[in-house]
């Protein structure tokens, strides 16, 4: 069964941060029961515990990466993200 790695990229205080975890939260639990959609783990970092991702996403925060590659910043799409989960193979 593939996999999907999401990493939300963000900092505390950050209400876009906080609406882009819950938004791909709910995207996650839905898939959860879709047969063909892949196993997902998530994990959150912080720009304030990174330099270089402070360097990188400052101006763009919450940025959302799937297996490592940038999927969506600012505003998560919840149709795109759930599209492009169920396309990882």
């Amino acid at each position: 069964m593939p996999t999907a790695h999401l990493t939300l990229i963000g900092k505390p205080g950050c209400h876009l941060c906080d609406d882009a975890r819950d938004l791909v939260g709910s995207v996650v639990a839905k898939l959860a029961t879709d047969a063909s959609a892949p196993t997902v783990t998530m994990e959150e970092r912080s720009i304030l515990d990174d330099d270089e991702l402070h360097e990188l996403y400052v101006e763009d925060i919450p940025v959302l990466l799937i297996n490592g590659k940038v999927h969506n910043y600012w505003r998560i799409d919840p149709v795109r993200l759930r599209t492009a989960l169920l396309e990882v193979s």
